[in-house]
């Protein structure tokens, strides 16, 4: 019981943070229980897709000698592209077209909430299978990581939504950011080069930088927000 305390309190606290700061026009309990249980569910096809993938390069392209070669393959590849695409998908399939995604800032805390149900099994595996530990470690480190790989999928699938002139750009940055972000983080862990771990912790502050200006720029420009008044410029950039 412990341990599974420890897997999710992490989790529980950053999505009553989130919920908190959607300051103008919370997002039905329903709806964002609905996209975290099948944030969660994707840990299963994600699992068969990564063990396919890991296997295949290390059958097809075995090269035992370039460790970073590996590693950047199973970070940006194998992990980065499969979760994040499978996250995607989710708010693709669930939010896109959902008549209460009609501001911005809910693109940020629909995609946050997929992220982090994944996030939430993947951590309950980890702390599971390595003690509570990991999980104080992981508490501090991925699952954060994960809340940024959400909110910036968020944020570039709201202006996706509410610009279409530049839509196609958005889409794209929607899924190559959060790739590029996730991939590096765990690059950095999987190859351990000491130079490169000794990016570890400023890398993690400069995403959480990123993520907390993300979500303060949509915030500030809502909607709903009361001295704006409900202003339908606030839909365009």
């Amino acid at each position: 019981m412990t341990i599974l305390a420890v897997s999710l309190a992490p989790i529980v606290l950053i999505l009553i943070y989130l919920y908190k700061r959607d300051k103008y026009e919370k997002e039905p309990k329903k709806l964002l229980a609905k996209v975290l249980i099948f944030g969660a569910l994707t840990v299963i096809p994600v699992f068969f897709i990564e063990t396919w993938l890991s296997g295949y390069w290390e059958n097809k392209f075995n090269f035992p000698a370039n460790k970073l070669l590996t590693a950047a393959y199973d970070s940006f590849i194998v992990a980065a592209f499969t979760e994040e695409l499978f996250k995607y998908l989710v708010f693709i399939i669930f939010i896109w077209s959902n008549k209460n995604f009609n501001e911005k800032f809910d693109g940020i805390i629909y995609a946050t909430f997929i992220s982090l149900g994944f996030a939430a099994v993947e951590n309950i595996i980890y702390v599971f299978n390595s003690g509570i530990g990991t999980g104080l470690i992981r508490a501090f480190t991925a699952v954060p990581a994960h809340a940024i790989f959400g909110i910036t999928m968020g944020y570039f699938l709201a202006w996706a939504k509410f610009n279409p002139s530049k839509r196609f750009i958005y889409i794209v940055l929607s899924i190559a950011v959060p790739i590029i972000l996730h991939g590096f983080y765990d690059f950095i862990l999987m190859s351990q080069h000491t130079t490169l771990l000794l990016l570890f912790i400023p890398y993690l502050i400069f995403m959480v930088i990123i993520g907390l200006r993300q979500m303060k720029h949509l915030s500030g420009i809502s909607r709903f927000k009361p001295e704006e008044g409900g202003s339908a410029a606030n839909l365009e950039e």
